[in-house]
């Protein structure tokens, strides 16, 4: 059941249930500095890492404050890109699931322009979220009545600033209603966002958070190399020889959830699979099927990964790396909780080196695997690129027992050993034949 704390805040009702459906029970720090803030309409500056809960710090409050009554435009959210800007509405259409009152719009570029206009001049949503450069083009339009709306949040400001977003930012909030509270998250401010932050900010409160550590202590983190290999099939192979007490596979995609789930039904593994595109009662269902321990393969998209805590998670898979990498955390972090330990497993390709070395310099440490006939191989020696360490490797089946690294040979070994030993031979008859004399 939610906790007080959250009950604290004075949450619309439908709130905390569908915070209670997701298995939230305690804010975490960004959320319980910034939400009374933002309730109270005061600008806010939140810095903080992906995995600080900082999302949930703005939906909640937004989602409280929206009038229902008044049938159009009243906050904007903004991302710098399509994979974030879907992630953030994904995670908008959960917690208004239990309310259906709430009207919101994806408007995010790489999509229909046109419909996405007539869909607008249909009716006006109440909240939506997308990238800066569709809803900036949108308003410029005048499709999307930015006039009416009195909350802009700007999520990752400095990749925003960095990709060259934050001029069509600026361009919307311009167009936004004159006493508009704006809310700022980004895990750095750099010197060249204060420009635009004195522009539109009004005393901001300014809550800077900072995650204990990248990742849970007791995870063990490991590569797992394709070598060219099906990706399917490996991720079935590494399913069947893990044997979970529960694992969480995830995917990048819809489309790539419901196929890894089906290889894994194929295979004849206890599997469902979570993603956006179920409905509502559907994933209701299968969460509940999980809770119950009736589920040992979950395989899931990032929506998982932010929020729903599940107990008994033994093993995290990714099929492949999130394309925003702040996302391992929240994926490997299903993991590994309430002092328990864990391992995460990631199939990795040659493309894969930088995203690995970046994860690297975010301080998690990895160990790289193979599965040989359904024994695991584990070396310290990093995937071409990535150093050049020398391999010290094990068998893990049970105990763990050395296995001796293949010695570099030269050509024509094979005709040097056997000269080597007739040699040794002629020596041991010679031997023979005289302490027989």
């Amino acid at each position: 059941m939610i906790s007080d704390n959250f009950k604290r805040f004075g949450l619309k009702p439908f709130l905390l249930d569908a915070l209670n459906e997701q298995g939230f029970s305690k804010p975490t720090e960004i959320q319980e500095r910034l939400i009374p803030a933002i309730i109270n309409g005061k600008d806010v500056i939140g810095q903080s890492q992906t995995g600080t809960g900082k999302t949930l710090s703005f939906l909640l409050p937004i989602l409280h404050m929206v009038n229902t009554e008044r049938k159009e435009l009243q906050a904007i959210i903004t991302a710098p890109t399509r994979e974030l800007a879907t992630q953030l509405f994904d995670e908008l259409k959960l917690l208004t699931d239990q309310d259906q009152a709430v009207t919101s719009q994806l408007l995010v570029g790489g999509t229909d322009k046109n419909r996405a206009m007539d869909k607008l001049n249909h009716q006006q949503p109440q909240i939506v979220v997308g990238t800066a450069g569709r809803i900036s083009d949108l308003v410029a339009e005048r499709a999307l009545q930015a006039h009416t709306a009195g909350i802009l949040v700007v999520d990752e400001a400095d990749q925003m600033l960095d990709m060259g977003f934050i001029d069509d930012v600026d361009r919307t909030a311009s167009q936004m209603a004159p006493n508009l509270q704006m809310l700022v998250f980004s895990a750095t401010i750099p010197e060249k966002l204060q420009p635009f932050l004195k522009k539109y900010m009004n005393d901001p409160r300014h809550v800077k958070v900072e995650p204990e550590h990248a990742t849970a202590r007791k995870i063990e983190h490991q590569l797992l190399p394709l070598k060219h290999r099906d990706r399917l099939q490996v991720v079935v192979d590494v399913a069947k020889a893990i044997n979970p007490f529960l694992a969480v596979i995830f995917t990048n995609t819809k489309d790539e959830a419901e196929e890894v789930s089906q290889a894994l039904l194929d295979a004849g593994l206890n599997t469902e699979r979570i993603h956006g595109g179920l409905q509502p009662r559907e994933r209701k269902q299968i969460m509940k099927q999980v809770r119950d321990m009736k589920i040992q393969y979950l395989v899931a998209t990032d929506l998982a990964a932010r929020g729903i805590d599940i107990k008994g998670i033994t093993h995290v898979i990714n099929y492949n790396l999130p394309k925003d990498l702040d996302f391992y955390v929240h994926r490997t972090g299903r993991t590994a909780r309430a002092g328990l330990s864990g391992i995460a497993i990631t199939l990795y390709a040659g493309e894969n080196q930088q995203a690995v070395e970046r994860l690297i310099k975010k301080g998690i440490s990895f160990s790289y695997v193979e599965l040989k006939r359904g024994e695991w191989i584990i070396s310290d020696k990093p995937p071409v690129g990535l150093g050049r360490s020398e391999a010290r490797k094990k068998t893990v089946s049970g105990k763990q027992a050395a296995v001796a690294k293949p010695k570099k040979v030269k050509p024509g070994y094979k005709k040097k050993a056997r000269y080597k030993q007739a040699k040794e031979d002629q020596k041991l008859r010679r031997a023979k034949r005289r302490s027989s004399k």
